[in-house]
Order: structure tokens, then sequence, then C-alpha cells
């Protein structure tokens, strides 16, 4: 079989041109014309420009159907595709983006299934990818701080609630507006007007908010950040090692070509001298 209808060979190109940094360019050029097409729908535009916005925008639908159709054609294991969340994520949106605009019952789902194509950067660019995944993993380790910091947000707006309701009730009424004031100082959002005002009627009240801000805005502030980061830090340490890995299975399989090749020209010499 000739090596232009080796099926093994076309796949290989099909897997070059999908990692190429062409291809990649014009995919993230598209999504971000996409989403200045979104963008633009948003104003009074004249009929022309609208109409043109509406061709605009079928034309980059039909570009990520053949875009998603490419990439499964290039996916090693046709089977797994689908398994991975992003192929899976930019499966789901291109078919949702073929959903008409001009159908009443599904124009909602169509217009915002397309809001979502913007999010398709993320599929494509690594680095954001990279980001999103340890974001997701690291959401565990977050949600154990996140629960220890509702409890100090529970003490402390039952605190609030028991002092200072008769200060003002509308923000220390019960727990749950409390918890509410307290994410506003939490956030330093006009926090100080919320603490003068309580301080008119107990001077030391100041101690509650400096506590409660160096324990929210500092502590598990920090600790959120902390956890990030350790997720990001093993997820780099295992891209490097699978990197690595994938070094080492490319160069034996290099090694095995190599050996291969001697073995058939020491057969080749052996047969010759036989003659």
């Amino acid at each position: 079989m000739s090596p232009e209808m080796n099926p093994a060979s076309g796949f290989n190109q099909l897997r070059q041109i999908e990692s190429s940094k062409i291809f990649q360019t014009l995919v993230i050029t598209i999504i971000i014309l996409s989403a200045l097409t979104i963008g633009a729908k948003t104003y009074d535009l004249p009929v022309l420009v609208e109409q043109s916005l509406t061709v605009m925008d079928n034309a980059i639908t039909v570009f990520f159907l053949i875009e998603i159709l490419f990439r499964f054609s290039a996916s090693p294991v046709k089977r797994r595709f689908l398994l991975d969340g992003w192929n899976l994520f930019d499966t789901l949106v291109v078919i949702g983006s073929l959903i008409p605009l001009d159908n009443s019952e599904a124009v909602l789902l169509g217009r915002l299934l397309r809001v979502f194509r913007v999010l398709r950067l993320v599929s494509v660019v690594p680095e954001l990818r990279f980001l999103i995944n340890s974001l997701l993993k690291a959401i565990p380790r977050m949600g154990y701080i996140a629960l220890l910091m509702f409890i100090i947000f529970y003490i402390y707006a039952a605190m609030g609630s028991m002092f200072f309701a008769s200060v003002d009730d509308k923000l220390w009424g019960d727990v749950a507006i409390a918890m509410l004031t307290l994410f506003r100082v939490a956030t330093f959002e006009d926090w100080t007007d919320v603490m003068y005002a309580t301080m008119e009627q107990y001077p030391l009240s100041w101690i509650y908010y400096l506590t409660f801000i160096f324990l929210t805005a500092f502590v598990f502030l920090n600790m959120m950040i902390g956890a990030i980061l350790e997720v990001m830090s093993e997820e780099q340490n295992a891209k490097e090692a699978q990197k690595a890995h994938d070094e080492r299975d490319e160069i034996t399989r290099q090694l095995q070509g190599v050996q291969q090749q001697l073995e058939e020209l020491t057969r080749q010499v052996a047969g010759r001298d036989r003659e």
C-alpha cells in the first residue's frame, strides 16, 4: 500500500493539522469573532447590519460544526472522544447552536448557547484549560474552608444580632440579615459606616469588626488562595511527569523502529551473502 493511501498516514496528517498553531489560531479568531457578533446584537443596529450579523452567525455555526467533526476525525479513539469533559462541552454547545433563532419556543435556549460559545476559548487555549481544571480540583479543599468560614459568619452574625439589633434593626434584625451585613463588611463595602453606627452605643464594638475582618478577609482568603496554588502545583508536576513519560515512550518507539530497520538490513545482507 502506498504512503498516500495509508490510513495511518492520513490520520497522522489530521492530528498534525488539528494540533498546528495555524489551526488553533484560526479557531481562537473565530471564537473571538463570535463573541463580538453576540455583543453587537445587543445594540440597536440598522436592518442591513443585523442581516449581515445573522449571516455571519450562521457561518460561524457552520465553522464550529465542521471544526468539531474534524476534531472527532482526528481523535485516536473515537469511542472516548465524548468522555473528555471539554470535548463533551464543545459538542453540546455546537449542537445547541444549531437551534434556529426563528423558533419562538427555543429562541432563548439558542441565544444562551450562542453566548456559551465564548467559553470555548477556555477549551481551546491549553493555559486556560489548565487553570479551570486546577480550580475544579481545588473545590473539595475549598469546600472545607468555606464551611469553616460559614461557621465563623454564623457565630459573628448571632453575636451581632444579639448586641446590635437595637442600633439598626434593618442590618442586625436577625441572623440571616446579620450575615448579609457581615458579607458587606467582609467585602469592605462602606463597612466603616456600619461600625461607627454601632460604636455610638458600644464604643468597643470596633474589636468585633476588626477580628471578623482579620479572620475572613485575611486568614480564610489566603487559605483559599493557598489551596488553589497547591492544586496548581500538583497539576503542573503531574503534567511535567506525563510529558517526560510521553517523551520516553516516543524515544522507545524510535529506538524500536531503528532496531527493526537494522534487523531488516541484517536480513537483507545475510540473504545477499547466501546468494
